[in-house]
C-alpha cells in the first residue's frame, strides 16, 4: 500500500500550510532517498524534517516559532524548552514524545553523520533505517493528534506510513543489481540502475547483465547509443563504460516518481 501526496496532505489538513507543505515535500524526499539506498542523504533530509517539525510544535504550543530562514542554533535546547512547558500548553505527544524523537534523530544525524566512513561495520543503512522509522512515527503522531480526516482514513494513512518500503533496485548476491519492476523498458531500467551511483562509470557488460539482455551488441545499439545520443548517459567506447549525465539524473528521477508513487 502506498500513500499519495494528496492523501498525506489531506491527513495533515489541520497543520498550517506553511508547515504542511514543507513536511510533505521533505518527507517524500526522505523516503525516496532511503528506497534508492542514498543513506547519507537520509541523514540530511531527516535533519531538515526535524527542524520543520520542531517549528510546527513551537507554533502549536507557544503560538510562535523560529522563522523559516533563521537557523535553529541548538535543536536539543529547543526540544527541552518545549518539554518544560506546562501540561496545559498542549498534547503530551507534542510536548514530550515527539520532541524526544526529534532530538534523537537529529543527534544521530549529527554525531554519526549517517554517511560516515570507517570502522569495521558499515552502519549507514541501519542508521538511515532508524531515522526513517522515527520520522514515520513523528508524522503518524501528528496525523493522530490533529486528525483532520475520518478515523478510518487516518488509520489507512498510518498503516501506509508504517509499511516497510521495498526499494525499486535490488542489490542481488554476487554484485548483480536488478530493477524489481519488469514492466520498465530496458532504457528506463538502465537509467534507474545508473542513478544508484552517479559518480561511477559502469561497464556496459555489467549494465546489460543487470537489465537482463544477453546480446551485448543489441543492448549497445538499441539502448546505450540512443541514450548517449540524447545526452542522458555518456558512453566511452574505449573503456566500454557508461555514466549518467545530469540530464539523465532528471529523467531517472521522473521514472522513479512514475513507477513508485511517493508518500
Amino acid at each position: 500500500m502506498s500513500t499519495s501526496p494528496s492523501t498525506l496532505e489531506a491527513a495533515l489538513g489541520n497543520v498550517p500550510v506553511e508547515f504542511r507543505t514543507r513536511i510533505v515535500e521533505i518527507y517524500r524526499s526522505l523516503k525516496s532517498a532511503y528506497s534508492d539506498h542514498q543513506f547519507d542523504a537520509c541523514g540530511l533530509r531527516a535533519g531538515k524534517l526535524s527542524e520543520v517539525l520542531l517549528r510546527y510544535l513551537q507554533h502549536e504550543l507557544t503560538a510562535t516559532h523560529v522563522p523559516f530562514g533563521t537557523k535553529i542554533t541548538n535543536l536539543t535546547d529547543e526540544c527541552l524548552r518545549i518539554e518544560r512547558l506546562p501540561a496545559a500548553a498542549g498534547h503530551e505527544s507534542f510536548r514530550v514524545l515527539i520532541p524526544r524523537a526529534l532530538n534523537f534523530a537529529y543527534t544521530l544525524r549529527n554525531k554519526r553523520d549517517i554517511g560516515h566512513v570507517g570502522g569495521e561495520i558499515d552502519a549507514n543503512e541501519i542508521d538511515a533505517a532508524t531515522v526513517i522509522r522515527l520520522m514515520d512515527w513523528c508524522i503518524s503522531e501528528v496525523i493522530r493528534v490533529t486528525l483532520a480526516v475520518p478515523l478510518e482514513d487516518a488509520q489507512a494513512v498510518l498503516d501506509a506510513i508504517a509499511e516497510r518500503q521495498v526499494p525499486l533496485v535490488w542489490a542481488a548476491p554476487g554484485g548483480r543489481k536488478r530493477v524489481l519492476d519488469p514492466s520498465l523498458t530496458q532504457a528506463d531500467q538502465a537509467l534507474v540502475l545508473l542513478y544508484g551511483d552517479t559518480e561511477t562509470a559502469i561497464p556496459v557488460e555489467d549494465l546489460a547483465d543487470w537489465v537482463g539482455v544477453k546480446r551485448l551488441d543489441t543492448f549497445r545499439s538499441r539502448v546505450v547509443l540512443p541514450l548517449h545520443d540524447k545526452r542522458l548517459i555518456e558512453f566511452d567506447s574505449e573503456s566500454r563504460t557508461v555514466i549518467l549525465s545530469p540530464t539523465g539524473v532528471e529523467v531517472a528521477e521522473a521514472v522513479l516518481r512514475r513507477v513508485r508513487p511517493s508518500v
